[in-house]
C-alpha cells in the first residue's frame, strides 16, 4: 500500500496535471475503487487537492514539509551564510548555488543572489539536472565512489556519449578523477549559453554530500578565473568543516 501511494505522488512529477482518478488507476494498475481510496487518503492528508473537473492536484502538505525542510536543515543554514561571503569575496553580479544528489541528477537546495546585475540561473530551488552537464553536477558525480559512478555510467552510456562525446568507460573515470583531482571544476554554456559555473564539493566523512557553485555570465568573471576558483574551494571547505565539528551531519 504504502508503495502505491508512492507511485501515485511519483505521477505528478511526470505527468500533467490535474490527475483524475481513471489516469491514476490506468498509471498503477489498479482498479479505479482502489485509485479512489488512494486519492482519498492522499487528499485527508494534505497531499493532493480536488480541482474542478474531477481532477487532482499537488495539495498545500508539500508547502508545509518544505517550509519544515527550511528551517531544519543544518547544510542550508550553514551554507547559506558562506555562500553570501562567497559573493562578498567575488562579485555581487553571480548567483551562489547550493546542489545535492538525488537520485541520478543533482538538485538546486539553495540560492543566494547577488546584489549587482547578474543571469538568471536555470538552477532553482527544486529544479533537477543531469549529472553530465554543468560545474553544479560535474563536481558531485566526481567524487562519487568507483562503485556508484560505475552504475551511473553503465545506467547512463547513450547520454554520456550524446554530452560528452565519448562513451568509453575507462575515458569517462579518467576525466570525473581529474575533476576530483583538482577540486574544482569550471564550465562555460553548458546549461546556458553565456554563463560560467565554478564547482567545488562540499564532503564530510569522506562523503560528497553537496556542491557549492557560484554561477557568473562570462563578462563578469573576466581575467578572475583563478581568484573564482579559489574563493568557491574555500567557501566549500568551510561549509564541509563547520558541519563536520558540528557532529549533526547524517549522510543520506
Amino acid at each position: 500500500m504504502a508503495s502505491r501511494i508512492l507511485q501515485v505522488l511519483g505521477l505528478f512529477g511526470s505527468k500533467p496535471w490535474p490527475l483524475t482518478v481513471e489516469d491514476i488507476a490506468q498509471e498503477t494498475g489498479v482498479s479505479q475503487s482502489s485509485a479512489y481510496r488512494d486519492v482519498q487518503e492522499l487528499c485527508r492528508a494534505g497531499f493532493l487537492d480536488p480541482v474542478i473537473g474531477a481532477g487532482y492536484v499537488l495539495g498545500p502538505a508539500f508547502i508545509e514539509y518544505d517550509r519544515l525542510l527550511r528551517q531544519g536543515d543544518t547544510l542550508i543554514a550553514i551554507a547559506s551564510r558562506v555562500m553570501r561571503d562567497l559573493l562578498d569575496a567575488t562579485t555581487q553580479r553571480a548567483t551562489a548555488i547550493l546542489c545535492r544528489r538525488y537520485r541520478d541528477t543533482v538538485m538546486c537546495v539553495h540560492q543566494e543572489h547577488g546584489t549587482g546585475p547578474h543571469p538568471i540561473t536555470t538552477y532553482e530551488r527544486g529544479v533537477a539536472m543531469p549529472l553530465f552537464a554543468g560545474a553544479s553536477s560535474k563536481v558531485v558525480l566526481a567524487h562519487l565512489d568507483d562503485r556508484a559512478l560505475k552504475r551511473i555510467y553503465l545506467d547512463n552510456e547513450d547520454t554520456i556519449r550524446a554530452r560528452l562525446g565519448h562513451g568509453d568507460w575507462k575515458t569517462f573515470k579518467t576525466e570525473v578523477r581529474a575533476i576530483r583531482k583538482a577540486g574544482v571544476v569550471e564550465t562555460a554554456s553548458e546549461v546556458a549559453a553565456g554563463r560560467v559555473g565554478i564547482a567545488a564539493p562540499v564532503v564530510v566523512n569522506r562523503q560528497v554530500i553537496a556542491g557549492v557553485s557560484l554561477v557568473l555570465g562570462e563578462d563578469a568573471l573576466g581575467d578572475a578565473s583563478a581568484a573564482f576558483r579559489q574563493a568557491v574551494i574555500a567557501a566549500a571547505r568551510a561549509i564541509s568543516e563547520e558541519i563536520a565539528l558540528g557532529g549533526t551531519w547524517v549522510a543520506r
